[in-house]
């Protein structure tokens, strides 16, 4: 909730502009200044700054719900509560499709399709709430300089031929993904703490980050002092601003990770460098000599991460002759 900008903090126009010539544009850099600090920086009264804390305090404190109430909400209306993914075995799983308002992660091997379930996932949203969309437009934050505009449009065309039955509707689609290519952690960042008035703006009604893994491994090694802390950091800040948007707004959040495989008899692999062709029976605990052993395949970015997400979903290449997907569901700590 601090991430919240003080534009919706209920202050006026001019308040607001003033702040930001002094790089104060979310409660939680209001909240952080002391009452002469505030003084100088707004020109009001101590007694005027008094009021504005309380009114930016009680504008950006979770409000109390009962139990009842946040299920009375999803129940009249449960389509607005997942976006369904249209594949009905793993909607079943899921109790509906993706869920709105938490952080669903995707993680697999190289080459499992993580991005183009992203695509998929992107296509529909877009769609009328009829068809079983979200009706929004979609924030597609890129990592890997994976996203295809062609793609998109070629599972767009293919999934749904009834509805896109003309090169116009196909590019108003297109118009309703925003992209953005950020291939540093501190442009994604950036770009994350960013998102609130553009989900305003632009009636956004799904945030994919394809993917988290790739920046922070390229940019933390954790091995050297310091990193691991910084990385944690990142990440912790990170996945914060998105839970408080997806909840803020009711929107599902759905971030891509790599895999690692982590032996009993030695240091866990780079996710990095297993490939489409190893053998990933190690989840099922066995090695690759076939002896069981306590190897297995885990999602990336160590435990604090794991409790982040709400939901995980683990892709894996169930049978290597014909590359089926198998879904494990686990869930996470809210």
């Amino acid at each position: 909730m601090a991430a919240k900008k003080l534009r919706r903090a209920q202050l006026s126009q001019e308040m607001c502009e003033r702040l930001s010539r002094y790089q104060i544009t979310t409660c939680q850099d209001f909240l952080c200044l002391s009452l002469l600090e505030l003084m100088k920086v707004t020109g009001q009264s101590y007694y005027e700054v008094q009021k504005l804390l309380c009114k930016v305090s009680r504008a950006c404190a979770p409000k109390m719900q009962t139990a009842y109430e946040m299920k009375l909400r999803k129940s009249v209306n449960p389509s607005s509560a997942f976006l369904s993914t249209t594949l009905h075995s793993l909607d079943r799983v899921l109790h509906g499709g993706v869920p709105c308002g938490s952080l669903t992660e995707i993680t697999s091997p190289p080459g499992c399709g993580k991005t183009q379930f992203c695509i998929m996932l992107s296509v529909l949203a877009t769609l009328p709430v009829s068809m079983g969309g979200l009706d929004g437009a979609v924030i597609y934050i890129d990592t890997e300089s994976a996203f295809s505009a062609e793609r998109l449009i070629e599972i767009a065309a293919n999934r749904f031929p009834t509805y896109y039955d003309s090169d116009e509707k196909l590019l108003c689609m297109t118009r309703s993904i925003h992209l953005y290519r950020e291939l540093t952690c501190c442009s994604v960042l950036k770009r994350i703490m960013s998102l609130e008035e553009e989900i305003i703006l632009k009636k956004v009604k799904l945030v994919i980050i394809d993917s988290v893994a790739s920046v922070v491994r390229k940019e933390f090694d954790t091995k050297l002092q310091g990193n691991l802390a910084e990385r944690s950091n990142f990440l912790n800040r990170g996945a914060s601003v998105l839970k408080y948007l997806a909840e803020e707004f009711s929107i599902p959040v759905i971030l891509t990770n790599q895999i690692t495989t982590a032996l009993s008899s030695g240091p866990g692999l780079r996710a990095d460098l297993v490939s489409p062709d190893d053998d990933l029976s190690l989840s099922e605990g066995s090695s690759v000599s076939g002896k069981r052993d306590s190897g297995y395949v885990t999602a990336a970015l160590g435990n604090t991460w794991s409790h982040s997400v709400n939901t995980r979903l683990i892709l894996q290449y169930h049978d290597l002759p014909t590359r089926q997907s198998q879904h494990h569901l686990i869930f996470g700590n809210p």
